[in-house]
Parts: structure tokens; C-alpha cells; sequence
């Protein structure tokens, strides 16, 4: 049974189509750079592009995506005491970030939650919370466990749109409604993080790897999500 939020997002979704279609057919989409821009360095991090099939892309739809790895290599001279501590510092960093200008044509963020179950993972835990960039700014983001099979992975995603970050899909449809209204907007971007729980790894060391990239990159987002 869909929930009370469901059905009040879906009226308002309802509504904006109304409201926007009086407007006319164009949103207000503000410049910012492409995704590939990105930064492939982040302090001790590098990356490679890993490009995304074309059956994926049908189904996200028409925007702008960022497909990465990010892989840790520790400063000149500095010493990982310990065979765990080498374990968590190997495992990479995935990042994916899917910009649309426009959500106005049925076109939508798709959430995480539905599409990894269909791909075989599994949420072992979840929940939402906050955290920090290196500049002190705060983000309100979900975080998960999932696995498929043997292997598990630590995931936190958020969806981002004018200067502010949202955590729960259905708020974020309501603020896109809200903006819609208001600004003639509706564009947005969900930026999800993943990085493999192996090994000597655990998740609390997954967590911080985690945390530590995100505070490095998130401040560059204003660049290719526009505020």
C-alpha cells in the first residue's frame, strides 16, 4: 500500500504539470559546466571515467551523468601501520552524479532504492543523516548497506538542487514542486557514493573512507549543479 506522502507528491506532481504547462514549455535552467569537468584528483585520490552502456542511459533518460572511480594513493612517505588500515585505504571510490535540467517532461531522478534491488542488491540497513564538507557546509544524505550475496558495499547518495541537499526522495519532489512554482525550475541531480566492504575492511572504515572523499568533492558541486 503506497503511503499518504506518495499520494499527496503524486497530487502535487499533478498539479505543477498544470501550472507549468500555462507558463509554457521552457524551464529556467541556469549555465553550470559539464560533469566531465569534475575534478580527477581530490587530495590523495585519482580517478578513471567508466562509461555508461547504452541500455543504462536509455533508461536514465536525457541529462547529464558522471560515471568515476576514484582510487587512494597514500602521500609520499606515509605509513599504514596496519594490514587493516592497507586494506581500507586500497578499496576505491565509485561516483556517479546524474544532472537533468528539466524534470518537466516526465522525465525524473530515479532513486537508487529501486533500481539496485532489481539488480540483485539487497538493503541490509539504512537510515538518514547528516554530514560535513571540508568547508563545514552540511548535507543531509542517506546511508546504506547492501548486498549481493557474499559481497556488500557501503552507499550514501542524496539528491541536490538549489543549494540544497535532501535525503528522501518524496521531500525531494515536493521542493521540485515547490520550485516549479516559484522559479520556473525543476532541475536537480542525485550524487551517490559507494565504495566495497572486503576483506579486513569494516564498515565503519568504509564509512570513513566515504566521508573523507565526500568532504573533499562536495564543494565542487555548485559548479555542475547550479544553486
Amino acid at each position: 500500500m503506497k503511503s499518504p506522502l506518495f499520494w499527496i507528491v503524486l497530487l502535487l506532481l499533478g498539479a505543477t504539470a498544470l501550472v507549468l504547462h500555462s507558463r509554457g514549455d521552457q524551464d529556467d535552467v541556469p549555465y553550470s559546466r559539464p560533469l566531465s569537468a569534475m575534478p580527477q584528483n581530490f587530495g590523495t585520490w585519482y580517478s578513471r571515467d567508466v562509461p555508461l552502456e547504452e541500455d543504462v542511459l536509455s533508461v536514465l533518460g536525457k541529462g547529464d551523468f558522471l560515471n568515476r572511480v576514484y582510487y587512494n594513493q597514500p602521500a609520499s612517505g606515509q605509513l599504514i601501520s596496519t594490514q587493516a588500515a592497507a586494506s581500507a585505504n586500497a578499496q576505491p571510490i565509485g561516483l556517479f552524479i546524474g544532472y537533468f535540467p528539466t524534470q518537466r517532461t516526465g522525465q525524473s531522478i530515479h532513486s537508487p532504492q529501486n533500481c539496485l534491488p532489481g539488480a540483485g542488491w539487497t538493503f541490509d540497513s539504512s537510515r538518514y543523516t547528516t554530514l560535513q564538507d571540508k568547508n563545514g557546509k552540511t548535507y543531509q544524505v542517506g546511508e546504506y548497506l547492501i548486498s549481493n550475496g557474499t559481497t556488500r558495499q557501503f552507499v550514501i547518495y542524496w539528491y541536490q538542487a538549489h543549494s540544497r541537499s535532501i535525503a528522501n526522495e518524496y521531500k525531494a519532489k515536493l521542493y521540485m514542486v515547490a520550485d516549479a512554482i516559484r522559479m520556473n525550475r525543476t532541475d536537480g541531480a542525485i550524487v551517490r557514493i559507494i565504495t566495497p566492504v572486503t576483506g579486513s575492511d569494516t564498515i565503519e572504515s568504509a564509512r570513513n573512507r566515504v566521508l573523507q572523499f565526500t568532504s573533499l568533492m562536495a564543494p565542487e558541486l555548485p559548479q555542475f549543479i547550479p544553486n
